[in-house]
């Protein structure tokens, strides 16, 4: 089966002005399926998908219709100071049950990963994050998966298998799927008047990471090494402020300005090791003037810019082009090792395997600030070094 079996062609009429595209523009450098479907073995670094599902959408039906005017926004914008090779696939057809197009997404997401291409879709609400994840299982690699949003999607009521799967609750059967493969799990945004403390103690006790809005509002540097850990992003826009992003039937008062939700992308993009994005929930009939369709062709744009810029850091190879630190804690014979990039300042640290937890590797490097190697210098050991040695365990 081709890939071009999942997808239907994108209507160019509906979203292309009277006069066509500037040749600068993104609608002329894009690579699209209006008639035939891209060649994928061309050189081809992300590949946009258009997921036309709603039916699991919690109280947001009609987000199936915003891929078209996203792509209506972001084929206006001008291309950065670099060639893209952008292939846009067109729309995944919600399948005869949410479960076909699941299977569909998977089996996209999968297929581009393994041609080292990176998939962004377009959603569709936000239980696709599911389908995005199920892509990875064949990838026979554990998964570092970040989600943005405003509550944790996590139904409390005893973590059962057989809670449908819903965009409140497809978290559920990310941390119940067997084989489980997913390694950590972060949360960026959430509001505490939306998470339950039940699920609060459960992030806690697997040793995931989830941060406040508060922590990172209007201080977004922060998030950087929480986003450079990710393999795979998912964002619900609902995590935008609704001054900003009306365009969702879930939208907040409160969330994550316009701006900063930019950052975060363009981040992402930075991130040698992510390999997947997914944006959810926009629903075009909230949406005032575009605005929020704007917002997040600006938010892709970002995610482009970020990969056509990406320092190729990671892994930590030439040696030569790196700073080792090691520190000694006040009360602990563990040695920290830190690591800091030539080229792009940013730092790790090492945590070392369990005896016999890997066969290959001696230590795993997790993405940490200057912060981090502060507070060993200074004596105490770093939180994030020791939940992430947990989880090694």
């Amino acid at each position: 089966m081709s890939l071009a079996d999942f997808f239907t062609p994108i209507d160019l009429k509906k979203i292309t002005p009277k006069n066509g595209y500037f040749t600068s523009q993104l609608g002329d450098r894009i690579n699209h399926y209006s008639v035939d479907f891209p060649d994928l073995e061309e050189k081809t670094d992300i590949a946009i998908i258009g997921v036309l599902e709603d039916r699991n959408a919690t109280n947001n039906p009609g987000c199936a219709l915003g891929p078209d005017y996203v792509r209506e926004k972001l084929y206006l914008l001008n291309e950065g100071s670099y060639n893209t090779q952008i292939a846009d696939l067109g729309n995944i057809a919600r399948g005869e049950t949410v479960v076909d197009t699941y299977y569909a997404l998977k089996t996209v997401v999968e297929e581009l990963i393994k041609k080292d291409i990176i998939p962004l879709i377009i959603g569709g609400g936000q239980d696709l994050t599911y389908a995005q994840y199920l892509g990875y299982e064949n990838l026979e690699q554990k998964v570092d998966m970040l989600v943005v949003d405003s509550q944790f999607d996590l139904e409390d009521d005893g973590f059962q298998e057989t809670i449908e799967t819903t965009s409140a609750s497809y978290m559920n059967k990310v941390f119940l799927h067997e084989p489980n493969y997913l390694f950590n799990y972060s949360n960026m945004g959430y509001q505490t008047y939306f998470a339950s403390q039940e699920s609060l103690r459960v992030m806690d006790k697997l040793y995931f990471d989830v941060h406040r809005l508060g922590e990172l509002t209007q201080n977004i540097a922060v998030a950087e090494p929480i986003i450079r850990n990710a393999n795979m992003v998912s964002f619900d826009m609902g995590a935008i402020r609704s001054s900003d992003a009306a365009g969702n039937a879930n939208a907040k008062p409160n969330g994550f300005y316009g701006e900063e939700a930019c950052q975060i992308c363009r981040y992402a993009g930075f991130n040698d090791k992510l390999t997947s994005i997914g944006f959810y929930e926009f629903n075009p009939a909230f949406d005032n003037n575009g605005q929020t369709a704007m917002l997040l062709s600006q938010m892709i744009w970002y995610f482009i810019d970020g990969v056509y810029n990406r320092k190729r850091d990671f892994p930590l190879n030439p040696k030569s082009q790196y700073l080792i630190y090691k520190t000694s804690l006040t009360h602990d014979e563990h040695e920290l090792v830190f690591v800091k990039s030539k080229k792009s300042d940013r730092w790790w640290m090492q945590v070392p395997y369990p005896t016999g937890g890997s066969k290959n590797e001696r230590f795993h490097l997790v993405p940490c600030r200057y912060e981090d190697y502060k507070t060993a210098v200074s004596g105490e050991m770093p939180d994030l070094w020791w939940r992430t040695f947990q989880k090694l365990n």
